[in-house]
């Protein structure tokens, strides 16, 4: 090793001295600690806050006003649709082109209104042959009798001659037989003016059917023919011809027809209340009853048909709408009778702090609101005359670490 390397080699050594130095320095390990026990309370913190704002899944159910409850003194419900008993498919009596339509679906028409018009020319013809044809058979009837009148007379006059002896006795019954024979064809030609008279009255009646009137009052629903179509009352090959022009409803005699299940037909009877609900108004109930259990069961759905008389009548009603019907013990009571309050599932009422709650969810979060529940009930639903609206949504079976302000996730239910 040169001088140099050695003398390198001394300037690299650390003494002890400055060794020392960098012992007594401030330590470190301290720092470490106090930054590791912040980071884990930054993680307990996010994780408590999380878990207190994580939204609680729950079931809702609407609050309903003892008036608009579907079940209410119900002993048995069934669903069916409306129908019409008096509707028919206007359609021509004898076969024609249309050249002219009057009606549109939606129209409201009279008894003898006309509702379309046929291609009349050719029993317009007829119907004048005929009337030209009995008009001859009348005018040979006034021959024939004109003619008879006169027969009789000669007939007379000779049977007196040959009283007097001025003519022969032959002469007179000769007289006598062409008067019977003038009657008989008179008789024979007023029965052929009488068969002409019937043809004229077949002529007009064919031509009178080229008109198309409204057999009742009513409303039109389908409108199935056009003007230049051919409508017949008998069915063609094809389909070039039409059956019918269109088809009228009596709105007056709406009803539902509903199919009961034979296990609970039992507890229908004639006359009994009931109350119709339409699919598309479910807040609107018609007041009905029953018409008549129909002797029938089908033994496919196990059912028998009952027909329900709705007592008020709408335009909002119109046939094959879905409707719900509960038949009732006794006839419904007005809105005015009603209890004041809204009903509830019982099992939606809990306790808190010894009083009776209910939690009520808006905007995602669950209000809560302390009820006094009314001592009647009806089946499994309490009354609550106050604290709440109809409409509102309740929380079925809230759990016990539900609070008010509390985040929700609703599942609506029926009650």
């Amino acid at each position: 090793m040169t001088v140099s390397q050695a003398e390198l080699l001394k300037e690299l050594r650390i003494e002890k001295h400055q060794r020392d130095d960098h012992r007594q320095g401030p330590a470190r390990w301290p720092w470490i600690v106090l930054a590791v026990v912040v980071l884990l309370a930054l993680i307990g913190a996010g994780t408590w806050w999380v878990g207190g704002h994580r939204a609680i899944p729950v079931q809702t159910v609407a609050a309903v006003s003892p008036a608009s409850d579907p079940g209410a003194g119900a002993v048995l419900q069934a669903t069916g649709y409306v129908t019409a008993r008096r509707q028919a498919t206007v359609s021509a009596q004898i076969t024609g082109t249309l050249t002219e339509v009057r009606i549109e679906e939606g129209d409201h028409v009279k008894n003898g209104q006309v509702l379309a018009q046929l291609d009349d020319s050719a029993y317009k013809a007829a119907l004048d042959a005929a009337r030209t044809q009995a008009a001859a058979t009348h005018a040979l009837v006034a021959q024939y009798q004109v003619q008879l009148a006169q027969n009789l007379r000669d007939a007379a006059r000779q049977q007196s001659l040959a009283e007097q002896g001025l003519v022969s006795k032959q002469t007179a019954e000769q007289a006598r037989t062409l008067a019977d024979s003038t009657r008989a064809q008179l008789v024979s030609q007023q029965k052929t003016a009488a068969s002409a008279d019937a043809q004229v009255v077949e002529a007009q009646v064919n031509f009178d059917y080229c008109v198309i009137r409204a057999p009742f009052d009513g409303v039109i629903t389908t409108k199935d023919a056009q003007v230049g179509e051919i409508v017949s009352p008998f069915s063609a090959g094809g389909g070039f011809t039409r059956t019918g022009i269109g088809t009228i409803v009596d709105m007056d005699s709406l009803e539902v027809d509903v199919d009961v299940n034979e296990a609970y037909i039992g507890r229908v009877k004639p006359d009994m209340p009931a109350e119709a609900v339409l699919d598309a108004y479910p807040d609107w109930k018609i007041p009905a009853h029953v018409i008549a259990i129909v002797p029938a069961a089908d033994r496919g759905k196990a059912t028998v048909k009952v027909r329900v008389a709705m007592e008020q009548k709408d335009a909002r009603i119109v046939p094959d709408m879905g409707v719900r019907v509960s038949f009732l013990e006794q006839k419904a009571t007005s809105v005015a009778q009603a209890p004041k309050g809204v009903l509830v599932p019982a099992k939606a009422i809990a306790q808190r702090d010894g009083r009776s709650v209910v939690f009520v969810v808006a905007g995602g979060k669950v209000q809560l609101r302390a009820v006094q529940p009314a001592a009647q009930s009806y089946g499994d639903m309490k009354l609550i005359p106050d604290a709440l609206q109809a409409g509102d949504a309740v929380v079925l079976s809230p759990p016990a670490e539900l609070r008010d302000g509390a985040d929700v996730q609703t599942e609506k239910s029926s009650p």
